[in-house]
């Protein structure tokens, strides 16, 4: 079983601002998105990745040009491909707009709180999102745990509620409850796809050492009482 290190793309000007960035050209990190993406780079530095996939927006090729720099730095070779199926939520009319005025708008209050219902205007439904968004990752994982081996550690940078669904479904929980996770930028969450469930190794991480994904034997039953922990790198 391959693992899969979920990272969100830096802070942006439109996070910065409030605006509802979606799908918009031209979005890019700011200067705190750059240090936090940085800051993540170095993080996954001591984890020889097999791959970076990543979403096609610009905030997600940013931070995922910070990734595999360090990766070679260090001297590893990832791939790299682009994945539309990982790309931001389809907002449609909501794109661009100011979440404080979304907020008064009908469905808000629906995306709160039944998000499995929400169909954005002119754009996708959150339930088609977590679809496709779960099967891409599901697609790449097994990809490279068939080249690489069930040792293999690879990365997907993407958004927010890209990452939220994901882990959501990795967790076993209805869409209608994945407004309980929390994704920050630059964050990294962990998931290890096995034969008969998967386990979910960290979420919504900022900080801390990794290199125990190096030395990690991924077992097939879960640990009764918690196990041990990670082995020392």
């Amino acid at each position: 079983m391959a693992t899969v290190i979920l990272v969100r793309h830096g802070r942006t000007t439109a996070n910065a601002s409030g605006i509802l960035a979606g799908r918009t050209a031209g979005v890019r990190l700011d200067d705190v998105g750059r240090k936090q993406a940085f800051r993540t780079a170095e993080r996954l530095s001591d984890v020889p990745l097999v791959g970076v996939v990543s979403s096609p927006l610009e905030r997600c090729r940013q931070t995922t040009k910070f990734v595999v720099e360090a990766q070679r730095a260090q001297g590893f070779d990832p791939q790299t491909p682009l994945d539309r199926a990982i790309t931001e939520c389809d907002y449609g009319d909501w794109q661009g707009r100011p979440l404080k005025e979304l907020a008064g708008e009908k469905l808000w209050s629906v995306v709160q709180s039944q998000p499995s219902a929400a169909v954005f205007p002119g754009g996708e439904s959150m339930q088609v999102m977590q679809a496709r968004s779960v099967a891409a990752i599901r697609r790449h994982d097994a990809a490279f745990e068939a080249e690489f081996g069930p040792q293999a550690v690879w990365a997907a940078v993407s958004h927010g509620d890209i990452i939220k669904s994901i882990l959501a479904d990795a967790l076993g929980m209805h869409l209608d409850l994945f407004q309980r996770i929390s994704v920050g930028p630059a964050s990294v969450s962990i998931i290890r796809y096995g034969s008969s469930r998967p386990e979910v190794m960290a979420t919504n991480t900022d900080s801390g050492d990794l290199s125990w994904l190096r030395v990690a034997k991924p077992d097939a039953d879960a640990a009764v009482g918690g196990g041990a922990g990670h082995p020392a790198a």
